[in-house]
């Protein structure tokens, strides 16, 4: 009986240790039901910086006045061009030349001159260059759009596509850059996401979990900035996985071999034993 007793314990632990392996922390939002209404973090607008390209159209009543604020860029032999923002005011390829801001935060604009525009959002630059025109009587009530050109997050890691994903508006939150980059794969660990931001001169990780979705809209890092860099470290199955036979032993044929050869063994000692 005890031997007997001993072998109903061996299947029924293995069985256990087979049963175990269902994914565990998959889903998104978990604490969040329907109906529940969740704080959402402040949102920190995003700041021109060194090095970022950006695009600046006026538009005003004379179109003479816009060809000669909006610097069109030179077509290629074909006629084509993919550099700069399209301007159905500015004359010559309907292009307009990108401005990068230097190292030392400025911009050169035609006829203005340099302008500092670095630690201004783009809602302040478009406004500062506006006054600037108006006060000097360059023009009346011109209209002033600003748009990002290079702005950018990177994501790397268990996703289905990384790299470079462009900042496409001001409220860009983390679950926009990691739906651009196609999602987490099943393998990428939902509770330990790492963002590293530049922060006065200096590297600082965040961490951020999707299982939870009341603490990630509250997170610093749920908006993004410029240059964040997004990563979602494997999870355990996929680390072993990546050694050789690392992960043998929580594959089923495993198991089922471990099973049958202990079976075989209890059944051999039941035999002995009865002789």
């Amino acid at each position: 009986m005890k031997i007997r007793h001993t072998i109903f314990m061996i299947a029924a632990v293995a069985t256990l240790l087979t049963s175990c392996k269902s994914p565990r922390q998959i889903a998104y939002f978990q604490d969040v039901n329907p109906g529940d209404e969740v704080l959402l973090t402040a949102q920190v607008p995003i700041r021109l910086a060194p090095h970022d390209i950006i695009s600046i159209i006026v538009s005003t009543s004379d179109a003479r006045l816009d060809a000669l604020f909006n610097l069109p860029v030179a077509q290629n032999r074909i006629g084509t061009n993919t550099t700069g923002s399209s301007s159905s005011s500015a004359s010559g390829t309907g292009y307009v030349q990108p401005y990068t801001i230097d190292k030392a935060g400025d911009i050169t604009f035609p006829v203005l001159g340099k302008l500092h525009i670095a630690g201004m959002t783009r809602e302040e630059v478009a406004e500062y260059i506006r006054r600037e025109l108006m006060s000097r009587d360059l023009a009346k009530n011109p209209i002033v759009t600003v748009e990002y050109q290079n702005l950018s997050v990177t994501v790397l890691g268990e996703v289905g596509h990384p790299g470079r994903v462009n900042i496409s508006r001001e409220d860009f939150s983390i679950l926009d850059a990691i739906s651009a980059a196609g999602d987490l794969s099943i393998y990428g660990q939902r509770n330990n996401i790492k963002v590293w931001r530049q922060e006065n001169g200096k590297q600082h990780m965040y961490q951020v979990n999707l299982n939870e979705g009341k603490n990630l809209v509250q997170s610093p890092v749920y908006y993004l900035k410029q240059n964040d860099v997004i990563y979602v470290e494997p999870n355990d199955t996929k680390k072993m996985n990546s050694t050789p036979n690392g992960n043998t032993w929580s594959t089923p044929g495993f198991w089922i071999s471990t099973i049958s050869s202990l079976l075989s063994l209890a059944s051999m000692v039941i035999v002995l034993t009865k002789k």
